[in-house]
Order: structure tokens, then sequence, then C-alpha cells
């Protein structure tokens, strides 16, 4: 049983779920909170910017002299709320009562979860490991604990690619990485990729009792768009299925399609978005190819009419699958801390392939639902805020990962 979950670490999250820090703004409020914090506990972090310094990454070990130990790491923005249904301020970071489905008829069971944007994801994880952070410093630990807090998770995984490569420059080589993402607490040891596209498609206007003279812009895009969907019918139809996965095989879908100016007029141009969502064991890139290889053998007769018609894509993000194992030490180490004899695997996307691609042993958990996340009303609650302290809290007393 984890322990009540501690005034100061609800305290923490509540500080940091009210900072608004959606992707779309900057994360400095929240890094300069955690620097500030850590520098009052005698602690430097190192930040890394974007390129117009509005965003950074930090940084810190605590237990310098140790050697490598655990990455604790999680993304400090957020995606937004415009246009939701929220009961509440989704900056309020309010506590409330929740009653809870009980077997006895005698009573019934109140379950206390913490509201706002970020709330599951993530910021509660970040929040409590920063609340911690002097068991970590006073630790007789053998191994250091490195918090790596990233910026624009949510739109891509752009952040922590400059963290990592900060680290590499620092030579500092980690024994493992936890990043604590909602997994109800149960290590996660695999993911989809997520991959995603913009084409824009040039076509040649004219009036549209002209055809013959024109490239109708939308319908060649909507030619490649049937190719997406072709691709997740085989996918769907002849992919080797992934057991434990909610979608047990890949997927491509169109998000966005725009274009066309008059009902009288053949568009010049048209412009779409999509993703592909790859098993471990699928290559999103191969999949990208062949969309670009179907769309150049439609060109040739397009530039007979035009020849700067024609199409170009755009690479708006690569997060990379993750698969680990269910008997890697770090999978091994988060079980014991969690005191859950389950692994699963999740459908969202992390920045774990990312930690493992730069040789990192990563296992993904962390507390609340992917269920609420990004949703009105995100919540997490106590019980599992509680669960990841003790978690952190038994890490700091850890000896050994195996």
């Amino acid at each position: 049983m984890a322990h009540p979950l501690s005034a100061r670490s609800l305290e923490f999250a509540q500080t940091l779920v009210r900072m608004n820090t959606v992707s779309a703004n900057s994360n400095l409020e929240l890094i300069d909170f955690a620097r500030d914090h850590l520098a009052g506990l005698g602690i430097r972090s190192r930040l890394t910017y974007n390129a117009d310094r509005t965003k950074a990454n930090l940084f810190a070990t605590l237990g310098a002299g140790k050697p490598a130990g655990v990455i604790l790491s999680g993304h400090t923005d957020t995606v937004p709320w415009d246009g939701q249904d929220w009961s509440v301020d989704p900056l309020s970071a309010i506590v409330q009562d929740w009653p809870q489905d009980n077997d006895d008829d005698e009573a019934t069971a109140v379950e206390p979860r913490l509201y706002g944007r970020g709330a599951a994801d993530m910021k509660s994880f970040i929040a409590i490991a920063l609340a911690n952070a002097e068991r970590f410093i006073e630790s007789d630990s053998p191994f250091a604990v490195h918090f790596a807090f990233s910026y624009d998770e949510e739109v891509g995984c752009f952040g922590v690619r400059e963290l990592i490569a900060d680290m590499k420059d620092q030579r500092i080589q980690p024994l493992a990485c936890i990043i604590g993402e909602p997994t109800h607490m149960v290590p996660a040891i695999a993911h989809k990729g997520v991959y995603r596209y913009r084409c824009c498609v040039r076509g040649k206007e004219a009036h549209s009792s002209l055809t013959p003279q024109s490239v109708n812009a939308i319908e060649m895009a909507a030619r490649v768009v049937g190719k997406l969907r072709d691709m997740a019918d085989g996918f769907e139809r002849d992919e080797p299925r992934y057991e434990g996965f909610d979608v047990p095989y890949s997927t491509a879908s169109v998000g966005q399609f725009h274009g066309g100016i008059a009902d009288n007029v053949v568009p010049r141009d048209a412009e779409f978005r999509y993703e592909f969502r790859n098993l471990p064991t699928a290559d999103a890139l191969l999949m990208q190819k062949e969309i670009a290889a179907y769309a150049a053998r439609m060109e040739p007769g397009m530039k007979k009419v035009a020849p700067d018609a024609g199409f170009s894509f755009e690479t708006l993000c690569e997060v990379p699958s993750f698969l680990g194992s269910a008997s890697a030490p770090v999978t091994r180490l988060a079980q014991r801390l969690a005191d859950e004899p389950r692994t699963t695997l999740v459908a969202f996307g992390t920045e774990a392939g990312i930690f493992k691609g730069a040789g990192i042993p990563t296992v993904v958990c962390g507390p609340g639902s992917i269920v609420q996340a990004h949703q009105p009303d995100e919540f997490v609650t106590l019980a599992q805020l509680a669960r990841c302290e003790t978690f952190l809290q038994q890490l700091a007393k850890t000896k050994e990962i195996r």
C-alpha cells in the first residue's frame, strides 16, 4: 500500500498545473521554478533552449560524483483546451472528491482527484520528483538520479533531442530512464511510433468549364488520400498482429484537408495532413516512401499541362516507436518500485523511443491514465499520486538496478 500523498507533493503538483505551458506558449515559468527550487538545494541545472530562447529543457544531476544513474524524465508542455467543455478552470488545480464504485453497500468510497490541464499528462510526475529532490540528494544509493524535463513533446518530441545531445556532449551515460507518462503506475514496455506529414499539391487553375486545360489539385490530392486509405486497409488485413495494443496493427489516417476557392474554379492548390502510427515491428519511413513514390508517378501527367505542378511533402514530426523488454533490468526495477507484477503496452507516443535510440534502457511508468489526458476536466487521483511518490521514495533507497 502506498502512503498518503504528502502535502508538499500535492502543493508542487498544483503549482505546476496552474502554469499555462500549452505548447504554443513558453514553458520558462515552469523551468525557472524547477531550476530555482533545485538551486536552493545546491543543485545546478543545465538548460538547453529552442532557437528563440522562449522554451528550455532542464537537466540536473542529484548525487554528483556518483556513477551515472537513473533519469526521471517528463515533458513540461501540455495540449490546449480551446473549445472543450470544462466544468472547472483548466488552470485551477482544484482537488475535488468523486464517488467511487464500491462493493460495500454500507458506505460510498470517495476518490479525491486533482483537476487541471497537465494533471495527468504529465506535470504531477515532475512535481513529485521535485518535491522529493532532497531524498535523492541525501540518499546513500550508489548511483545518481537525473532530472530531465523537456519542451514540445506534445507537438513532436522536439526538445528532448536537444537535451540528449547536450547530455552526450557532457559525456553523461545514464544506466536507465524512467518516463513518467500516465500508465496507472504499470510499467509500459512498448508503444507505437507517430509520424506526421503535410502534403501540398500544386495544380493549375481554370474555369470549371475548361477542365482539360487545368490540373485539379484536389483531385490529385484525393488520389493520394485514397492510397493512404488502401495502405491502412492493408495493415488491418495483412500485417502480423502485435497483441497487447488496443489496435494490434499499424494505422494510417488523414487529419486535415484544405483546397479550393469556389465551385466554378478548378483548384490550383490543395493541402492535407496525415499520420502513420506504426507498430514497433513496422517501418513508418518505408510507408512514407511508398506514398511519395505513388505521388511521383502522377507528376509527369500533371506537368504536361503545367510544368510547375506536382507534390511536395513536409515532415511535421517523427516520434519513433518504443520496444523494451519485460526482462530488462529497468523494467524489473520499475516493477519493484511500483509493487506491480504486470507490464503493459500503451497506444500513445512518448519520448521513450528517443531515449532508447540514444542507448539508454528505458521504461514508461507514471501516475494517472491516458484516458483522462487531453480531455475536458483532465484529472489524476491522489491515490495514483501517492503510488508515484512511494515509487520515487523507494528509488532513493535502491542499491542496484537488476
